[in-house]
């Protein structure tokens, strides 16, 4: 059986979803979340094999959830189930740790089959996805970017993990000002104005 916790901040899509799994065979629903906050809650007790994540809720977002999630739980697999297809969420999610990203408007049978894929510790890509990276690896190089400090590379590294700036304050005995500090020279260098965009601006370059 495959463990699965879904969530989504929305009760009439996260009632589908669950309507959905739950007649697989193979599928057991073993906890519902409205939010980021609730399914870091819940993963310790309700030990799930997967997580259908939503990318984008109030507070903590589908990005940041499945950072920490995976942090804390690496044994568990993300599959990032979303409206959204541009780069920059689809780069955010995998830069997170998903090891799925499939479009809430998928046949029901391509969203087991990824889950199914992804429990087996494969990855599933809805065909938009696919094509996006296919296409980015097809992109002439891309110049030198800038470059960063050995600290600044570790800030980003962690805040790519999902951590906040008192978390990563923390991991590298740093105040939480300076973690700040090193963030906006990042910001400044990479010419972004917020955290997910530094993260997939630094990907895009081959930084992280």
């Amino acid at each position: 059986m495959i463990r699965i916790l879904v969530v989504d901040d929305h009760p009439v899509v996260r009632a589908g979803i669950v309507a959905l799994l739950d007649e697989a065979p193979d599928v057991e629903i073993v906890g519902t979340a409205a939010s980021g906050e609730e399914a870091l809650a819940l993963v310790p007790s309700a030990a799930p094999d997967l997580v259908v994540m939503d990318l984008r809720m109030p507070g903590i977002d589908g990005d940041e959830a499945t950072a920490r999630i995976l942090a804390a739980h690496p044994e568990v697999r993300v599959l990032i189930l979303t409206t959204y297809e541009t780069d920059d969420a689809i780069l955010s999610a995998i830069a997170a740790g998903a090891s799925g990203y499939l479009l809430k408007a998928a046949p029901e049978e391509e969203l087991l089959a990824g889950v199914r894929a992804v429990a087996a510790g494969e990855v599933a890509l809805a065909p938009s996805v696919s094509r996006m990276l296919v296409a980015r690896t097809r992109e002439p190089a891309r110049p030198a970017g800038p470059e960063l400090s050995p600290r600044e590379l570790e800030v980003l590294r962690l805040v790519a993990e999902g951590l906040s700036n008192r978390e990563i304050g923390a991991r590298i005995h740093l105040g939480e000002a300076t973690v700040k500090t090193h963030l906006m020279k990042v910001f400044g260098k990479l010419g972004v104005n917020d955290r997910t965009r530094a993260v997939t601006r630094a990907m895009e370059l081959g930084l992280l």
